[in-house]
């Protein structure tokens, strides 16, 4: 038997520390661990942070479930795919620009694990630094099967198509727009009606937080109250489950007698939560020049340099242009921080062509890039009236550090090997 709600609920804030129940009286009262749970519960803390993280840094949760999940056998060498891991050596370090075109839906059953694909990334999990970079595709749910990440929490991105989460924690209903931020160790499946595609990035890091906002003030950017975290739901299923988890690079497989998807109750502040990325209070000019693309971020996981990230979330949604004087676009530059960038929907406003939904292009740290001959054309020629850009979402996943490309990437039928071409016709200047 299965229970969990039809339409899942949520409960709002980034951070905040929550408590809920799908049963009346599943919640223990005034004590994380009592001798007896309600309900012959186990009780079961997770932990993002370690046990001294400062209070306000602390990430845990307590949860309580039908049936503890230690009760397992052993986990084994699971088939890798296309996933791949920190540190990221397979080829040596390219310093070219990319662009990919988006991955084609699978014409064989494949669900969102079968699906993944490592396109490169940074750091190593086992130092605790740097990122995964992944695309998937999938045209089947998983079923009978659970995922979970011990190497790093997940951002998720879907590009095409409706995804149903249904985590230990509670079921979150994603679609293009939206964005899933699932903690490190948290298993989930991913259900799905018809073929879906997205982006992941996987932070080995400082788990994701809101940016300070500086001189911006109190208001702008992401607010907390938008987050969106899910009401316990559990599944009471007596049947095999295969559990995948990514640990030290590679994937592992065990098989549970029962659903792990058990949790009862939950309380704390470590939990997955969605994003409706049209939430996000776009901060601009109103008066000349271009702002840095920082002010586009929505979460952060900050590294041990004061004000230099581990890794950002950027996103370039619908807004207004209203500056005077001014190259729109974003301009011609070189970036100590490597640029990973994908697109949802839409147009971006600095590529006339050649960028499509479900595409992505890297910009590693000090490469020249910017925006291609059309685009600066229609831009210096444009007249300066306010103007919004419409039905799009692009992003990036920007980090201090190179990201290093997988075999696959450098080598696949999707690279687009003429993208340098986009910057060959420009004429040089006169200087008199």
């Amino acid at each position: 038997m299965t229970t969990r709600s039809n339409a899942p609920a949520y409960l709002t804030g980034f951070g905040n520390h929550f408590a809920t129940e799908a049963a009346p009286g599943a919640l223990p009262q005034g004590q994380n661990s009592p001798q007896k749970t309600p309900m012959g519960l186990y009780a079961e803390q997770l932990s993002g942070t370690a046990f001294t993280a400062p209070r306000a840094e602390n990430r845990r949760s307590w949860l309580y479930r039908l049936r503890p999940s230690a009760q397992h056998g052993p986990y084994v060498a699971f088939d890798q795919g296309r996933v791949r891991s920190g540190p990221f050596d397979e080829t040596p370090p390219n310093p070219n620009r990319m662009r990919w075109d988006p991955l084609p839906i699978p014409e064989t059953a494949t669900d969102w694990v079968e699906g993944l694909v490592t396109y490169g990334g940074a750091g190593d999990p086992d130092a605790g630094a740097g990122a995964g970079i992944h695309l998937y595709v999938a045209n089947r749910s998983m079923t009978d099967r659970v995922f979970y990440d011990a190497d790093g929490e997940l951002l998720i991105v879907p590009q095409q198509g409706a995804h149903r989460f249904v985590t230990e924690m509670g079921v979150i209903e994603a679609q293009p727009g939206h964005i899933v931020l699932i903690p490190r160790g948290v298993r989930f499946r991913v259900e799905i009606e018809g073929p879906v595609r997205g982006y992941v990035c996987e932070n080995y890091g400082s788990p994701f937080r809101l940016p300070d906002l500086g001189p911006i003030g109190a208001n702008g950017l992401a607010n907390p109250r938008d987050f969106e975290t899910p009401v316990a739901a559990y599944e009471d299923v007596d049947r095999p489950t295969q559990c995948v988890q990514k640990y030290g690079g590679r994937l592992w497989a065990t098989t549970f007698d029962h659903s792990p998807l058990d949790v009862a109750a939950w309380h704390g502040n470590l939990a997955p939560c969605r994003y409706d990325t049209a939430r996000f209070n776009t901060i601009n000019t109103v008066s000349y020049d271009h702002p840095d693309p920082s002010i586009f971020t929505v979460l952060t996981s900050p590294s041990e340099t004061p004000g230099t990230a581990n890794i950002d979330f950027v996103i370039f949604p619908p807004r207004w242009m209203v500056a005077e004087h001014t190259f729109r676009p974003p301009w011609f530059h070189r970036n100590v921080m490597s640029e990973f960038m994908g697109l949802v929907t839409g147009a971006y406003d600095a590529k006339a062509g050649g960028f499509a939904p479900g595409g992505a292009s890297l910009h590693n740290r000090m490469s020249g890039h910017g925006p291609d001959q059309a685009s600066y054309e229609g831009a210096i020629n444009a007249d300066l009236q306010p103007h919004k850009i419409t039905d799009t979402l692009a992003f990036m996943f920007e980090t201090r550090a190179p990201i290093r490309v997988t075999k696959w990437a450098s080598e696949s039928p999707q690279m687009q090997l003429d993208y340098d071409d986009v910057w060959s016709g420009f004429a040089k200047g006169q200087v008199e």
